[in-house]
């Protein structure tokens, strides 16, 4: 089987990383855009650097989901499901989140 391939992401700002984050994952994810071409279940390695923060976090996951170059009114690009590793990012995601979010606003997420 080939390496993962490394995809490099960085979220600027909440609101991006709300939209991106994939919460009823086991382990978490995000959608990352992106053109190339990718299968189900397929490794991918992230070098994620979330909003205010300048070092970039590396976690790998597999390809859940594919929204096809050429999808009408979607951003091409792919679904990662993190992978046990990525449990100290997943915290790190939401907590920002739940900080960020109106009173009103609770996350959920699939245990």
């Amino acid at each position: 089987m080939s390496a993962p391939k490394a995809l490099s992401l960085k979220i600027r700002d909440d609101e991006t990383l709300q939209s991106a984050y994939l919460p009823w994952l086991t382990h978490g994810g995000l959608f990352v855009p992106t053109r190339d071409t990718y299968g189900i279940g397929q490794r991918a390695y992230l070098l994620i650097t979330l909003p205010g923060e300048s070092e970039r976090s590396a976690v790998e996951g597999d390809v859940v989901w594919i929204t096809p170059q050429g999808t009408n009114r979607r951003v091409a690009g792919i679904g990662v499901h993190f992978d046990e590793a990525g449990r100290e990012l997943r915290h790190r995601i939401e907590a920002r989140l739940a900080s960020s979010a109106p009173d009103n606003v609770t996350l959920s997420h699939t245990l």
